[in-house]
């Protein structure tokens, strides 16, 4: 099945320039046709930048993660016997991009084992489901407004989890470990991000599962919010003076 997938356009990372007024303008307007300067009345105005942005950690923090949950069973190991047999370093570089998939595939066990390769992407893209209240959270944010990207660590499979469950719906892709070639909690990885939304880091939240990337972040001087479920995350953007309102239910109740 994975093996059918048609490749998606790469993800465009925010560019800047020296304008003062570019914090302020979301990245969203990308999409949107530019106006000519000429043609600019003085009644054009500038839509300004929801803050904070959001950042979310993809794997065990929107989606399932396949790899503790299915892979193992796919070589017909336990997990202890997957990780004592499994080269050490070849995922960490299939994330950065520093290898392709048929590299992984020979070096994956140490041994140098064959094995079904599209079988186990194929075993990997049944295993990719919404954690339970994320999609509705995602929807709730979108719907107000937030400024929201992907920042993870993963190959380039992420276009197997966009072709399944269409976070672009939501978030954008700006931020893989594979098209950066860096992973976190490289502090690099952090700096690298703030750089390209060209914002202060305490404008942005970062939402991962891993408290040690968002130990990184705090340090990097970003808001972390360690991921626990749905209801508990809610609860702290909330917090943070996040909206979660429903704008669908409010218009209805005012109309």
């Amino acid at each position: 099945m994975a093996a059918l997938i048609p490749p998606l356009k790469p993800y465009q990372l925010i560019t800047t320039t020296s304008s003062s007024i570019l914090p302020f303008i979301c990245s969203r307007s990308q999409s949107s046709p530019k106006l000519p300067a000429t043609k600019m009345s003085a009644n054009t105005s500038i839509t300004p930048r929801k803050l904070p942005v959001l950042l979310f950690d993809i794997m065990d923090t929107i989606v399932r993660d396949p790899f503790y949950h299915d892979i193992p069973a796919f070589f017909g190991m336990s997990m202890k016997e997957l990780l004592d047999c499994k080269h050490p370093t070849a995922w960490i570089e299939f994330e950065k991009g520093l290898i392709d998939e048929m590299e992984l595939a020979r070096i994956f066990f140490k041994d140098g084992r064959h094995f079904d390769l599209e079988g186990l992407k194929s075993c990997i893209y049944q295993g990719y489901s919404y954690l339970e209240g994320v999609e509705e959270l995602l929807s709730t944010l979108k719907d107000n407004g937030y400024e929201m990207h992907a920042f993870t660590n993963y190959p380039i499979w992420y276009r197997m989890i966009e072709d399944k469950l269409k976070l672009s719906s939501y978030l954008s892709w700006t931020f893989c470990s594979c098209t950066i070639g860096k992973r976190k909690p490289d502090p690099h990885f952090y700096s690298e991000v703030l750089q390209h939304l060209d914002t202060e880091p305490q404008n942005c939240v970062f939402i991962d599962d891993r408290l040690k990337n968002i130990e990184a972040a705090k340090e990097a001087g970003i808001i972390g919010i360690q991921f626990k479920n749905a209801d508990s995350l809610q609860q702290d953007l909330s917090l943070l003076g996040i909206a979660f309102q429903n704008k669908t239910k409010t218009q209805e109740h005012e109309a």
